[in-house]
């Protein structure tokens, strides 16, 4: 048999070769690092074992550790491999126990157990079974892979207890009519698995097992309450503790730690996914708002306001009653089935039919600060980053055919303008048609090449996340890396030819005939909630002067220089600067301590000395002492630095 290597040469190997052997010839330093192979053949490729055999003709491309990741690389191997020996050990430890499913994912893996009743894991546990999970990976186990017919695999499984593995066979024969069932062996542990693997237990170079958590069986709340076991793995032990560390930070970042401390947010079980803003959060909302409705302004855009409530035949003709109505919430007025918006745009296209529109009209572009709300599982929410009552800052443009990529590009210069307010690079990737969809595919195929056509005409770089787009039409996505690299998705600019078709929008053309507007949808922040909950982070807490809820704060040494510390706050407060008074009781080496606790950016120390000058000590977050100045100099530099959202 003949095979191709990635620079195209050929390589002659026996009939029945596998990826070991080809790797083997190719040289004995690539067979001892070689984790899998990538086999292509009819131009489709796929992750494989090393002991799988080759198809004659076929490329290949042996991975190892220095192989990209591209969704299935080392990575992925090892993480899939360190979730079977977390099952392993959890057999081995608790017996009794039913296993359910454990995939890799994005940063580790999980594996779900159902525990025999009176038994329950914490992360008090999870040294223990790392200790049993290192005696597997020490052991250098391999992953062996057989092929059991349907009926033998489902009652082995059924003979051991392990009901889900029983349940999941069941449902492949149902509704992919399998005939037989790939297992995975690795040491005393059988799985059922599609694979693949990487050769045995000791490629794991290191790993950690996280948290521990609950989750339905199948996501499904009706269902078994399963425990959820999470960690990761990497190829050496300097990576995975570079992830340690900047998971720690996260721990420390995180928004609703934060959000309690400073006092910006509350969530309540009286209304889950549901955030309540107290005054300090209320003023980052606000300062958002103000810039969002600014630059709206600026960019031609007229601000409008919607309902919430609507009857059930506007999301049967928007498309949302078919394919996103499980994410939405209904009830019944007056004997009217209603349903609250999870989207603004059926109510955008209302407001564009009140009236005729002309070719000279467009484009129009509607921008809201719309409330919507879906129905997200309780199970998925996550303070201000996954709720049900959502604040998106909006808008929708309507305009005609040679209209569009232009509109498209200004959308996208708009977010550029916001994201560098703070500092943020955004990076595009543009998501095509979704499974589960409306409309033509001709309108499709017509909305996606439009969208790829504007980013290349700016030259424009980007990923192409197939499969990803809106229900209604394809869209270019803009994300962020935040500063201790995460990727968080803020804003989306989506292209939509379906709404304007179902809603019978029309305009009159040049030509006196009727014509249909196309329709952009489009957000930069994302949602408010989403977007605070992202700078939280990023910052972690230590938001811009311009964001800051209390921008500075009077610290008077003495109870006799309250006066004094008061009309150094009056006049920053009438210069548009947020300051607040500690007038309490204590010593201002304590106060100082409790400003830094609570990240206000500016400290004004004031004593005998500096009454009598008529000036203030500034300290600054973080910095210390920057020298004392007038309070008319300091109101005049905070003013300027506020005003331009440095």
């Amino acid at each position: 048999m003949k095979i191709q290597l990635p620079d195209g040469s050929p390589l002659e190997l026996p009939d029945g070769a596998t990826g070991a052997d080809a790797a083997r010839a190719i040289g004995e330093g690539l067979a001892r690092a070689a984790l899998g192979i990538r086999v292509s053949e009819n131009g489709t490729g796929e992750l494989r074992d090393l002991s799988a055999p080759l198809p004659d003709g076929a490329s290949i491309e042996i991975v190892t550790g220095k192989s990209p990741e591209d969704g299935m690389g080392p990575l992925w191997l090892i993480r899939h491999d360190a979730a079977h020996v977390l099952a392993t050990a959890v057999t081995e430890l608790y017996p009794g126990v039913k296993v359910s499913i454990g995939p890799p994912i994005d940063d580790g893996f999980y594996y779900d157990f159902d525990f025999p009743e009176g038994v329950t894991v914490s992360s008090d546990d999870l040294e223990r079974i790392e200790q049993k999970m290192r005696e597997h990976i020490k052991a250098d186990e391999r992953f062996e892979r057989s092929e059991l017919p349907v009926a033998e695999a489902i009652e082995r499984f059924r003979a051991e207890g392990q009901d889900y593995k029983v349940e999941l066979i069941e449902d492949l024969v149902r509704d992919e009519g399998i005939e037989s069932v790939s297992l995975y062996r690795n040491g005393p542990f059988t799985d059922l698995c599609r694979g693949p693997h990487s050769p045995s237990t000791k490629r794991i170079g290191a790993f950690k097992l996280t948290s521990v958590a609950g989750a339905y069986w199948r996501g499904d709340a009706s269902r078994q309450m399963l425990t959820r076991i999470y960690g990761t793995a990497f190829l050496s032990k300097d990576d995975l503790e570079e992830y340690l560390r900047r998971l720690e930070e996260a721990r420390a970042r995180d928004h609703r730690k934060l959000g309690r401390e400073l006092g910006l947010f509350m969530l309540s079980d009286v209304a889950p996914g549901m955030p309540f803003w107290l005054p300090k959060g209320t003023h980052v909302w606000n300062e958002l708002t103000t810039l969002w409705r600014s630059t709206n302004v600026d960019r031609g855009y007229t601000e409008v306001r919607t309902p919430i409530l609507y009857d059930v035949e506007l999301w049967k003709k928007s498309g949302h009653w078919h394919v996103y109505r499980d994410n939405m919430y209904f009830t019944d007025i007056e004997d009217q089935p209603m349903g609250l918006k999870p989207m603004n745009c059926p109510a955008h296209c209302q407001i564009y039919l009140r009236e005729a529109r002309s070719y000279r009209d467009l484009p129009i572009r509607f921008a809201e600060q719309g409330l919507v709300h879906r129905h997200e599982p309780s199970g998925t929410l996550h303070g201000l980053l996954r709720v049900r009552h959502i604040t998106q800052d909006d808008a929708h443009v309507f305009c005609t055919e040679e209209q569009i990529e232009d509109e498209v590009l200004r959308c996208l210069d708009f977010g550029f303008h916001i994201y560098d307010q703070f500092g943020f690079k955004p990076r595009l990737e543009l998501s095509t048609r979704p499974e589960k969809r409306v409309g033509t595919e001709e309108m499709w195929d017509k909305a996606e090449a439009v969208l790829q056509g504007a980013l290349e005409s700016r030259g424009l770089e980007y990923d192409l996340n197939e499969g990803d787009g809106a229900f209604y039409g394809p869209k270019i996505d803009l994300h962020m890396t935040d500063t201790i690299g995460r990727s968080w998705q803020l804003g989306t600019v989506q292209l939509d030819y379906y709404m304007p078709e179902q809603f019978e929008l029309t305009y009159t053309g040049a030509d006196n005939a009727e014509h249909r507007p196309a329709m952009i949808h489009r957000a930069l922040m994302g949602s408010f909630e989403r977007f605070i909950g992202i700078l939280i982070e990023h910052y972690a807490g230590e938001l811009p002067l311009w964001l800051a809820p209390v921008q500075a704060i009077a610290l008077p040494i003495a109870d006799r220089h309250v006066p004094y510390a008061r009309l150094v706050a009056n006049e920053l407060a009438a210069s548009g600067v947020r300051v607040e008074l500690d007038d309490r009781t204590e010593s201002v080496g304590r106060k100082i301590r409790d400003a830094e606790l609570q990240k206000v950016p500016f400290m004004l120390v004031v004593g005998d000395k500096e009454e009598d000058a008529g000036r203030v000590a500034v300290r600054r977050h973080r910095e210390g002492d920057i020298g004392a100045m007038a309070v008319s100099e300091l109101a005049e530099k905070l003013a300027a630095e506020i005003a331009r959202r440095a």
